[in-house]
């Protein structure tokens, strides 16, 4: 799923979308195309691994579903990581044969986010995580969850308005960072395109601010709950690296290398407050037991 995740975002920073031309599933009309130029290779090796990734998923769900199907969430998560990567295979489908608006285009990532964050917390399930960390002992305060669901739904935001750049190619919009034009940061006569790329930052920024927050307040009461704790800790870890990759995506006017570690980053976070989520759940239930 990361691979998934890594080669769309390749597909788009590489502008290889019609690699294959307006054919699908086939490429220019052929399995394997006679002229293969570096677009092609990217879009079509992009669908290959998607669709391989598409059967894996399948068979992953199916076979949790029987094997684990006690677990509350076993079916909700299999049902959650088939049903979304087969809506990213579908926009993307039809965004090759039919076109789309940048808008709708902007989706693709997000919804393989959901996906990819479905088979992150089926594959800790599978290997027991949440008894190695004690978690089914975990009681979490109303802030924290607070805190956790808005930062979950904000971050989502904040991804579709870091792919809505990328597809209206305002990633270059502002020439410097953090402002767009650091001679003169307090300039608001920007055009449409900097204002988009600027407001994607501001944004950003605002989520570095949050869980800088939040991880004090793990670190300052949490230090009995080691999955809290660090959990938090490497959020903003993460977080930090968002930011660095995010301003050296312009430093170095999309370096390839970095632009793509940037996408790989936010799913990695994505994917930690995920778990968070699953274990507010189960601090839920926890909370009722000891009552």
């Amino acid at each position: 799923m990361l691979l998934v995740l890594l080669g769309g975002a390749l597909v788009t920073k590489t502008d290889s979308g019609q690699g294959c031309g307006q054919s699908f599933p086939l490429c220019h009309g052929q399995i394997i195309p006679d002229q293969l130029e570096i677009e092609t290779i990217i879009e079509l090796s992009h669908r290959v691994v998607s669709a391989g990734a598409g059967f894996l998923v399948l068979a992953l769900s199916i076979w949790s579903w029987r094997a684990m199907g006690h677990i509350r969430e076993t079916n909700f998560l299999a049902i959650l990581a088939f049903f979304f990567l087969m809506l990213q295979a579908l926009l993307g489908a039809g965004a090759v044969v039919w076109g789309h608006s940048d808008i709708i285009l902007a989706a693709h990532f997000g919804i393989s986010l959901i996906s990819f964050a479905a088979v992150l917390l089926l594959t800790l399930l599978i290997f027991e995580v949440d008894k190695k960390f004690d978690a089914y002992k975990l009681v979490i305060d109303r802030r924290i969850k607070r805190h956790t669901y808005g930062l979950m739904i904000y971050i989502f935001a904040v991804v579709y308005s870091g792919a809505f750049v990328r597809h209206t190619e305002a990633s270059l919009a502002c020439p410097d960072w953090p402002f767009c034009v650091n001679a003169s940061p307090g300039d608001l006569s920007l055009n449409s395109i900097q204002w988009i790329q600027m407001g994607h930052r501001m944004a950003a920024a605002f989520i570095f601010i949050w869980i800088i927050y939040v991880a004090i307040i793990a670190i300052k009461n949490y230090k009995h709950q080691k999955i809290v704790y660090y959990g938090w800790i490497i959020a903003l870890a993460l977080v930090t690296g968002q930011v660095i990759t995010g301003a050296l995506v312009v430093v170095t006017r999309l370096n390839l290398l970095i632009a793509l570690s940037h996408a790989l980053i936010i799913s990695l976070l994505f994917g930690l407050l995920s778990y968070f989520i699953l274990l507010i759940s189960r601090s839920k239930l926890n909370s009722k037991k000891e009552s």
